[in-house]
């Protein structure tokens, strides 16, 4: 959990499974995450091995993200929890927060 714990590190990842994406257009497909925190956030991974960072030597700079090995050994594990969040009832959540 400390690799990949947080609201944004699971969605990060799962959207880097099966394709590289370059740094903005994964940003945008984390819908309310800032620039602030998913800067935080992938270079945490990168530095815990899940990601890999390639920088394009061109103007303006292209980088682009993947998952490594070991950030592809977690795709099991993300897409479980995607499976389990589609069927997971959203009334029930709002219930639970009441209740707290």
């Amino acid at each position: 959990m400390e690799y990949i714990g947080g609201k944004w590190k699971p969605l990060i990842l799962f959207h880097l499974i099966g394709s590289p994406k370059r740094s903005g257009e994964l940003q945008k497909s984390i819908c309310g995450i800032s620039n602030k925190v998913f800067t935080e956030s992938i270079r945490e991974m990168e530095y815990s091995g899940l990601v890999n960072r390639k920088v394009f030597p061109s103007v303006p700079p292209k980088v682009e993200y993947s998952l490594t090995e070991l950030g592809n050994s977690l795709i099991p594990i993300l897409k479980a929890m995607d499976d389990w969040g589609k069927t997971f009832p959203p009334e029930s959540h709002s219930d639970n927060e009441k209740n707290e």
